[in-house]
């Protein structure tokens, strides 16, 4: 009840559906441990899909598909009037439906126990710390949590108060700062130097992330406080050395749900390299267009899976699955990888495709190195020193975490005061921007 307050609080008529993917899949759910029959089971699979891809379909893609189609007729000098619907797209859609599809492929796959607990699974669908932006769980991580007797343990609350800590730091100082520039730079890309552009980008993959991996340490470190543990999502993905690695530290959670629901299924590694490539350029294309209605994003996908097929063609993609430690002598690899990934953040970002086009065009024409973006007045000049020592702060920590071989930031109570001094000295409060991936 509480979970469903907590959304109600956005728009309470949006509740419907949540409790309606909820009442089908635990229905579904429990028909599947009964039949036995593989077809009538394919059935309530089918079922399950149809519901909650149909409803997801719907709301976050009719205009986008309506649209497109006309476009298509438009290139061949055939006007089209279609009415679209403006459609309001509810927050953390993308989110639990994928999480209650895991539990019933999961039950299909005969890989999990259905629940009998209504009020326990309706629990694990809107769970209010992961409910609208992730991490996407799985239920057999985060179900049989509910099932648990819940004792106040102080240590592993106080490890999650300290996540608290360092997510906010990412949000309100980190990527908050940073959009003071990325929203300029990009709303108006044809007034500034291919230098401001290209830090435009930078900046903008610095605020990104500071903005989706501040939101999931926050979730993590508040379901700590309640007593359960939620997977960790992100794992330093800036010191990945190659695209493969990165994508296995940059939401882990939706990586991971399209390698076992997608990939593997469509053959994983399996066949020959031609189905292997067909695979990889499947999965990232769907990638794309599950974060946006939107060509920007599927162009995004698709610059992914371009990046990635070499990496498959030579078979060096998990060279690095085992090699957690980072060295200088990496340093390169590191730099180009977040260079790619930077520049791929600005088809994510941009409102159409053809103002990513032109950005990249400017970015590349090399027409000046000028930053005076960057200190022609004296709050730009504040805001890129509070960006410097925020980045600088951000780098250290993850670095020294990484280097111990740990998933995630690790504070002492000494850390946690300094890092709550600098967001309460360089946050932006004024203003707050959402959360980029509400809009997901």
């Amino acid at each position: 009840m509480a979970s469903y307050i907590f959304y109600a609080w956005w728009d309470w008529r949006f509740l419907g559906l949540i409790a309606f993917s909820t009442l089908v899949d635990f229905i579904v759910g429990r028909q599947l441990h009964k039949v036995s029959n593989i077809n009538n089971r394919k059935v309530l699979l089918i079922l399950s899909l149809t519901c909650n891809l149909g409803l997801l379909g719907f709301f976050k893609y009719y205009n986008f598909f309506i649209e497109s189609w006309m476009d298509a007729w438009a290139l061949f000098g055939i006007s089209m009037d279609v009415d679209t619907l403006k459609i309001i797209l509810p927050v953390g859609i993308s989110f639990y439906t994928f999480q209650t599809l895991s539990y019933t492929i999961d039950v299909y796959r005969n890989k999990l126990e259905p629940t009998s607990d209504f009020i326990q699974f309706a629990a694990y669908v809107s769970f209010f710390p992961q409910l609208v932006a992730g991490p996407i769980e799985r239920a057999k991580n985060l179900l049989p949590q509910f099932n648990k007797s819940r004792v106040f343990d102080s240590q592993f609350a106080l490890s999650g108060f300290y996540l608290i800590i360092w997510g906010l730091f990412k949000k309100v100082v980190v990527a908050d700062n940073c959009a003071f520039f990325v929203n300029q730079i990009f709303d108006g890309a044809g007034s500034y130097s291919s230098m401001e552009l290209f830090m435009g980008a930078l900046l903008f993959g610095f605020q990104i992330y500071g903005d989706f991996s501040g939101y999931s340490d926050i979730a993590i470190g508040v379901a700590r406080l309640f007593g359960f543990s939620l997977k960790v999502n992100f794992a330093f993905p800036y010191f990945s050395r190659d695209i493969a690695e990165f994508w296995r530290r940059w939401h882990i959670s939706l990586s991971t749900w399209f390698r076992d629901y997608l990939y593997i299924p469509l053959g994983g590694s399996r066949g020959s390299l031609l189905s292997q490539l067909r695979n990889v350029a499947i999965v990232f294309l769907v990638s794309g267009l599950w974060h946006g209605a939107n060509w920007t994003f599927i162009i995004w996908g698709g610059i992914h899976s371009l990046l990635f097929l070499p990496l498959l063609m030579t078979k060096t993609n998990r060279i690095f699955v085992d090699d957690n430690r980072l060295h200088f002598r990496q340093l390169f690899k590191i730099m180009i990888t977040f260079v790619l990934v930077s520049l791929a953040w600005i088809y994510f970002r941009a409102d159409t495709v053809l103002n990513a086009n032109n950005m990249i065009v400017d970015i590349f024409s090399f027409n000046s190195c000028s930053l005076s973006l960057f200190h022609t007045t004296s709050k730009s000049l504040l805001f890129s020193m509070i960006i410097g020592v925020s980045l600088i702060v951000l780098l250290l920590f993850e670095y020294n975490a990484i280097q111990k071989n740990h998933k995630e930031v690790r504070l002492s109570s000494y850390s946690a005061i300094f890092i709550a001094l600098l967001i309460a000295f360089m946050g932006v409060f004024k203003n707050p921007a959402d959360f980029i991936y509400f809009q997901f």
